[in-house]
Formats: C-alpha cells, sequence, structure tokens
C-alpha cells in the first residue's frame, strides 16, 4: 500500500496562529504514518511546484510565531480552471493525496475548485476578521484583538495627557467583531461597525453629553468597512471642540506571538483535518461551534451567515460615555 502524502498551505491575508495550524498538521499526519510537504506561497506553490517535504523538526519551535513559515500570497491563475488544472498536475506529479488549506473565503473557493478536480482538500479558518460564517472563531482573531487593546491602551495615555479624542481605526472590511469587541475592552465611547448604520450626530451628541459631566478625552472605534476615519476626526473636531486625531493601526494587527487561544484553536482544527484527509474526504471546511470541532460542505459553509451580535453592540453603547 502507497503512503499517504499530504500538503499543506497558507493562503490569503496572513493570520497569528497559521504556523501553529501547520505544525498540527504536519505532526499528526506523521504520527499517523502519513508524509507531509509543505506548498509555499499558497496556490502559487501548488501551480509552480514550490514544495518541500516537512518533518518534526521543520515544526519545532514554531507554535509561538506570528506569520508563516510556509509564506502566503494570492494568485490570480488559481481563479482560473487553467490554473487549477496545473495545480492538479502538479499533485499528480508528487503524489499528493490532500491539501490542508489555512485562509479565508477565497482560499476556500479554491480548495473547492481543487477538490472537484479530483485532489482532496480541507479548509483551515485563518483570518484575524472572524468574518467566517460557518465557524464562531477563527485562527488569528484573538491574537489581533490583544493588539488592538495594547495599542489603543498607549493612544489613551497621550489622548488623556492633551484632552483629544483619538479616532482609531481597525480592520475589518465587511466584519466589525474586532472594533466591537476591542471598544468594549478599551472603553470607546462609541463604535462604528460596517453591519449597522449610525449617524454620525449620534457621535457627537454623545461626546457632548460626556463633556457635561467632565469626561475630556475620547476613544471612538472605527471599522475599515465604515470609511474615512480622518474625515470623522475633522467633523468632531469642528463639532465638539475637542482636538481629534485619527490612527489607523493597520497591520501591525497581523503580526506578534498567537496568543493561547489562538495556538489551542489552531492545533485542533489542523487535528481534525487530517482525520479527515486519512480517510479521503475533502471539500469539507473544519470551524467551531459551541466550542465544539465541526466541518461543512464548503459550499454549505460559504453560504452560511454569521449574525452579528447586536445586543453586544447594544450593551456596548449602554456601558459606555
Amino acid at each position: 500500500m502507497n503512503q499517504k502524502v499530504i500538503g499543506v498551505l497558507t493562503s490569503g491575508g496572513d493570520a497569528p496562529g497559521m504556523n501553529a495550524a501547520v505544525r498540527g498538521v504536519v505532526r499528526s499526519a506523521i504520527k499517523r504514518g502519513m508524509r507531509v510537504v509543505g506548498i509555499r506561497r499558497g496556490y502559487n506553490g501548488l501551480i509552480h511546484g514550490d514544495v518541500f517535504e516537512m518533518n518534526m523538526r521543520d515544526v519545532s519551535d514554531i507554535i509561538q510565531r506570528g506569520g508563516t513559515i510556509l509564506y502566503t500570497a494570492r494568485c490570480l491563475e488559481f481563479k482560473e480552471q487553467a490554473g487549477v488544472l496545473k495545480a492538479k498536475e502538479t499533485c499528480e506529479k508528487l503524489g499528493i493525496n490532500g491539501v490542508v488549506v489555512v485562509g479565508g473565503d477565497g482560499s476556500f473557493r479554491g480548495a473547492s475548485d481543487l477538490s472537484k478536480a479530483g485532489v482532496p482538500c480541507i479548509g483551515l479558518p485563518g483570518t484575524i476578521d472572524n468574518d467566517i460564517s460557518c465557524t464562531d472563531y477563527t485562527i488569528g482573531y484573538d491574537t489581533a484583538m490583544n493588539t488592538v487593546c495594547e495599542m489603543v491602551d498607549k493612544l489613551r495615555d497621550t489622548a488623556q495627557s492633551h484632552d483629544r479624542c483619538s479616532v482609531v481605526e481597525v480592520m475589518g472590511r465587511r466584519a466589525g467583531y474586532i472594533a466591537l469587541n476591542t471598544g468594549i475592552a478599551c472603553g470607546a465611547t462609541f463604535i462604528l461597525v460596517p453591519e449597522l448604520d449610525v449617524d454620525e450626530n449620534e457621535i457627537i451628541d454623545k461626546i457632548m453629553a460626556a463633556q457635561k459631566l467632565g469626561k475630556h478625552h475620547f476613544i471612538i472605534m472605527v471599522a475599515e468597512g465604515v470609511g474615512n476615519s480622518e474625515a470623522l476626526a475633522k467633523r468632531i473636531e469642528d463639532a465638539t471642540g475637542v482636538e481629534s486625531r485619527a490612527t489607523i493601526l493597520g497591520h501591525v494587527q497581523r503580526g506578534g506571538n498567537p496568543t493561547v487561544r489562538d495556538r489551542v484553536a489552531a492545533t485542533r482544527l489542523a487535528y481534525r483535518a487530517v482525520e479527515l484527509l486519512e480517510q479521503g474526504i475533502g471539500d469539507r471546511v473544519v470551524g467551531f461551534q459551541k466550542g465544539d470541532v465541526v466541518d461543512y460542505d464548503i459550499h454549505e459553509g460559504l453560504a452560511m451567515r454569521k449574525q452579528f451580535p447586536v445586543d453586544l453592540y447594544r450593551i456596548a453603547n449602554e456601558v459606555s460615555f
């Protein structure tokens, strides 16, 4: 009987905990008697054969590291059927029986295309935005939020010293989960998310009401999908007289050592992915539902809709001032 060979790649935006996922795949698979090949730079590496065999030592001392040792890249070529077929040819040439793909929605669509072409793939949700609908939690989310809290705590010191309003823009083009939870954790006066429309006058009214109660510095948390934070800061300053500055945290949110939660989550998901590939099962995405590891057909998973926690948003606005 031929020894089963599986590949592992990271795709799309990097997220803390991706290395923990790679480690989990490699060690779980080798313990089951499989061979593992690392695929560099996502689907680009699969198309062009940029792969290397991985052993237990290759993944030593990476669980605590941010980024991804396999690198990541977006691959326009893989969006076309010709690119998918090239990747399939690479798998056939190298004897790869299945692939674990760590990434987001776009990465999963590619995994489904490759599965349908005959190479079983399992998707692991790795994105700091926590915006994959079929899972309650994505690898990297907790670390990103802790990074935001650390940065905003530092901003608060200078905002307080100068009686300023800090408008802080965090990542989340289509999802406001980072903004909502870090806004609560940092005591933001107001939180803006793409899921909910807010009249800017509500923000200004709240700041002015707080001023009357003796508050002189403010934090406004904004998800990047909402709009221009610098313009909002100017409107706040013009309306309230409070010196206002916009700070865009940007890609610092993607970096740093993953938290305990991200390391454990990545390991659990990786373990299930290897279990599925061992059985020859592909075209699945693995995730969490109410703390349990579950898996879905990729298209079924992508079609799901995650309910934004409106009650939590209401609580956030009621306890802030």
